[in-house]
């Protein structure tokens, strides 16, 4: 599925992940919690993960394909 991400806006591409996951953690109060979930959502995740491990979706392409978007966001005029 096609992804894009608010840190490199007018960017998207094609990056592979999980259909389904299993997600645990800890609620405010310290109980433990956990999501079993798939497709959109999953992605949603997994993609907000990352960032949490400081990786962008570009990360995740091959270095041909994550250079040509990079020179590509370059290009583009600021706002």
């Amino acid at each position: 599925m096609e992804e894009g991400c608010l840190c490199l806006p007018g960017i998207k591409a094609e990056v592979k992940r999980k259909k389904n996951i299993l997600v645990r953690g800890f609620d405010k109060q310290g109980k433990e919690l956990t999501l079993e979930t798939s497709d959109l959502l999953a992605r949603v995740i997994q993609h907000e993960i990352d960032h949490l491990n400081g990786i962008l979706f570009i990360d995740r392409l091959s270095r041909l394909k994550r250079d040509l978007l990079i020179n590509k966001f370059k290009k583009k005029k600021p706002l």
